[in-house]
């Protein structure tokens, strides 16, 4: 956790001192105010720290985009190649706080916010491996109402090229260290123009396809056209839970090929086609009440045989964590409920959070993808000790520490999750809730059993 803080851009070693200690305290109880989580005596440095000019958004996140990179690092030492850059945009409504200064509407003139782009690094067997990016932009409220002159403006002048400006800037050694770096997104960046920048900078992407927005070079609608090619295969597709769904197996069909789309009439690019692979994984006869699952997936990465085909639709179902980022700094960490009463001020906080939200995705995940890990990974050793503790109820402690899969399920159980039989994995909600009372449990912990190397054995 601290390696972002030593990284970050900061100007002064006091600023970056500070910022560890808010990343901290936030880290251990990421729903309290202010004062609550920094006390009497730093809530007012606090503060300042949020009100310095020389504070900005981006150089803290450039301290959170090395740290992810030194992740990845790892990862290529374990033999992964494959890295996914998920891309995906929020807003933050502060429509409860109207007084706050240098915020701009959102859906409408009555809301009032900012709004975010980020890239959430994933392994590629989806453990987030940290923020690469994170665009912060505020609208212009006489721009508002004005979407019709839209197509006047140039492709790169529109909030659309947020696609683009997140795309990975790679390092001349790519080739060396062989990394496939995989953009992923949703059907927000089916455009034209970002699948031809994608094939310009000879980088790869996956994309999903959003209904009548392509014509393949036959003249059919994309749809139409993929719902011509052959059923390769009927398999059975895990679906994690959802606000909007619960955990279940789907049963679909794949079909997979190869595609040329033609450039729209106001598309600025000079390819006048792109050729690109499509996956699509399709739901025929959904449970009772069940949305079915249809998505048709666009890539520049090869797909020519059923375990390629299977690979992306696997892939494209790790999106779904950056949205897990983003309701984290939502719902865990109440962003939108801070009364910093300026922009700038929650521009800074987001960068904050983001390590924090970072940090309780990376755990709850991390421990799905490899359970036997010693906790350690996670955990110091009044962390584990104190939590093993409480839940057993004892202070005969064993010499070994627990699994990570272990120790994640207590966290969860202090955080009401009940370990039934259907009730699935615990999820980050849960393990926000665990992870701040179990903070609490070490503070006492830590009280009552004060370490060697203070000489109270």
């Amino acid at each position: 956790m601290l390696a972002e803080v030593a990284a970050a851009g900061l100007p002064d070693w006091r600023l970056n001192k500070r910022l560890q200690i808010l990343v901290e305290r936030f880290t251990a109880a990421p729903e309290q105010s202010i004062p609550q989580v920094m006390g009497k005596r730093d809530f007012k440095a606090a503060y300042e720290f949020l009100d310095n000019d020389r504070v900005t958004h981006s150089a803290i996140v450039a301290g959170q985009r090395q740290a992810s990179l030194e992740r990845v690092e790892r990862e290529l030492e374990r033999g992964c190649r494959t890295v996914l850059l998920v891309q995906d945009s929020s807003s933050f409504n502060f429509k409860a706080h109207p007084a706050t200064e240098g915020l701009g509407p959102l859906e409408n003139q009555h809301t009032s916010g900012f709004l975010t782009h980020s890239t959430l690094a994933i392994s590629a067997d989806g453990v987030p491996l940290g923020l690469i990016d994170q665009q912060v932009w505020v609208r212009d409220r006489q721009q508002m109402g004005k979407s019709g002159s839209r197509h006047e403006r140039a492709f790169v002048d529109k909030e659309s090229y947020k696609w683009v400006r997140g795309l990975p800037e790679l390092c001349p050694q790519r080739e060396e260290r062989d990394i496939q770096w995989v953009t992923i997104a949703d059907r927000e960046a089916h455009i034209y123009e970002f699948l031809a920048e994608v094939l310009d900078r000879d980088q790869q992407a996956l994309v999903r396809a959003s209904r009548g927005r392509s014509f393949t070079s036959d003249g059919l609608e994309l749809f139409a056209a993929v719902s011509q090619l052959p059923v390769e295969q009927h398999y059975s597709l895990h679906l994690t839970r959802h606000p909007e769904r619960e955990e279940r197996e789907a049963q679909v069909e794949l079909r997979f090929g190869s595609i040329t789309l033609v450039r729209p009439k106001r598309a600025e690019t000079e390819r006048e086609t792109v050729t690109l692979w499509v996956v699509e994984v399709k739901e025929p006869h959904p449970p009772q009440g069940e949305q079915a699952i249809h998505w048709v997936l666009l890539t520049t990465l090869p797909v020519a045989t059923l375990a390629a085909a299977q690979q992306i639709v696997q892939w494209y179902s790790y999106r779904w964590l950056i949205e897990r980022f983003h309701y984290v700094l939502k719902s865990g960490c109440h962003l939108e409920e801070r009364q910093l009463r300026t922009q700038p001020r929650l521009e800074r906080l987001l960068a904050v959070f983001d390590q924090v939200a970072w940090h309780l995705l990376w755990l709850t995940y991390q421990a799905r993808v490899t359970p036997e890990r010693d906790c350690l990974v996670a955990l110091d050793m009044d962390e584990w000790q104190a939590l093993y503790a409480t839940i057993h109820q004892t202070t005969d402690l064993p010499t070994m520490p627990p699994t990570l899969h272990e120790a994640v399920g207590w966290i969860a159980q202090l955080g009401g999750f009940l370990g039934r039989a259907g009730d699935g994995e615990p999820g980050v909600k849960v393990l926000w809730r665990g992870w701040t009372r179990l903070q609490d449990i070490v503070a006492t912990w830590r009280l009552l059993r004060p370490s060697r190397d203070n000489g109270n054995a």
